[in-house]
């Protein structure tokens, strides 16, 4: 089959495509029309429109911005649609498979491969393709998108250095749906749309909060107790977060370990724009919510009283609501000014280094426990 032939796209035309109904960008001679990303884009659709009608090969590759990783340059071969008329580009040449020099050359002056470094694009055809998850998996021998993952992670035999490495290399799925996880009867339970947290769980609380007043008699302790439970759930989000969900390097290095990692928080760096895994499926919550009950009945509620205990949990259980929702806003909704900042902290974790910037919802235990993700144009510590 002969390779597609893309239009030439001029300067003046790509400059005049700077706008969120028709935005393109260009990486060297290549032209990229990203307008149906802007929404997904884990930075934010604000950071792309800073580069609207330009070439972005510069900032894809600056490492104190932030060097794009791999997925992020096998999610823009999907976009191209035409070549930038060389005849004005008096910067780049063709450096012998079509593909202009500034593009083939990296921030550090080290050749790429192909045009796209370290990406499964085979060829100039190639990048008029979408991602196929069969060439993935043929390059990296990890986990073959078009079979479920649940089977392949529990019956492998890969080092955990190896998993590592290749669960925190993020995957842009564009088949439509989320991959297969079972691939059977149980696979609704590992789906869940975000609006399933607020619906079954507000309901819980506001029953659990009705239980404690009759206990506790007084809307101000109530409300004290309310709050207390909220900001003590900061502290268990960010504990679970680095010490169980990213415990990583400290696991066993066995498959049953690998798999139990990749059901809590693995699929999620590794399909990071999945819409239905960034919030917790209410059957994984209640297995993870059930021993909190059971310590803080056991705890408070033998020094204080059974209302005291449910009325702390239940303001604990709201700050997770709180959490999971604001979890799924980070990588898929524009949100106000106020918030673009934690989006950015958020989305650095899992594009920058996914061992520091824990915190979700505050950067707050983060800067207590000296993991919090500094990088560049992020507020200065004081």
């Amino acid at each position: 089959m002969p390779a597609q032939t893309l239009p030439t796209i001029t300067r003046a035309e790509l400059a005049s495509h700077n706008s969120k109904k028709s935005c393109y960008v260009a990486v060297g001679t290549r032209v990229f029309d990203v307008t149906e990303f802007l929404a997904d884009h884990p930075g934010g659709e604000d950071l792309v429109m800073e580069y609207a009608g330009k070439d972005v090969a510069e900032i894809l590759e600056d490492e104190i911005s932030h060097k794009h990783s791999e997925a992020a340059y096998e999610i823009l071969g999907g976009y191209v649609v035409g070549n930038l008329n060389e005849s004005e580009n008096s910067t780049s040449s063709s450096n012998g498979n079509g593909i202009g020099n500034d593009f083939a050359k990296t921030a550090n002056g080290s050749s790429k491969v192909n045009g796209f470094a370290k990406t499964v694009l085979a060829s100039e055809e190639d990048l008029s393709k979408e991602t196929d998850p069969t060439e993935d998996f043929k390059k990296h021998g990890f986990i073959d998108l078009n079979r479920p993952m649940f089977m392949q992670v529990l019956r492998s035999s890969w080092t955990r250095d190896f998993y590592l490495d290749q669960v925190h290399r993020p995957r842009y799925y564009k088949g439509g749906d989320s991959a297969p996880f079972f691939g059977n009867f149980l696979e609704p339970l590992s789906k869940a749309p975000w609006w399933i947290v607020p619906t079954v769980w507000v309901p819980a609380v506001c029953y659990g909060l009705w239980r404690a007043y009759e206990g506790v008699q007084s809307l101000p302790l109530l409300g004290m107790n309310f709050v207390i439970g909220v900001v003590v759930w900061t502290l268990v989000e960010y504990t679970l977060h680095r010490c169980l969900f990213h415990l990583d390097e400290h696991m066993p290095d066995h498959p049953i370990f690998l798999t139990l990692h990749f059901m809590l928080h693995g699929v999620h760096h590794y399909l990071p724009m999945d819409k239905y895994r960034l919030v917790m499926p209410p059957a994984l919550f209640l297995v993870l919510a059930y021993p909190f009950w059971v310590l803080v009945q056991s705890l408070l509620g033998a020094a204080f009283s059974w209302y005291i205990a449910t009325n702390l949990y239940c303001g604990g259980i709201f700050g997770y609501i709180l959490y999971d929702c604001t979890h799924y806003f980070l990588h898929h909704k524009n949100l106000p000014a106020y918030m673009r900042e934690l989006k950015k902290y958020h989305l650095k974790h899992h594009y920058m280094d996914y061992q520091l910037g824990f915190g979700v919802t505050s950067k707050f235990w983060d800067k207590v426990f000296g993991t919090e993700l500094v990088y560049s144009g992020s507020p200065k510590k004081a």
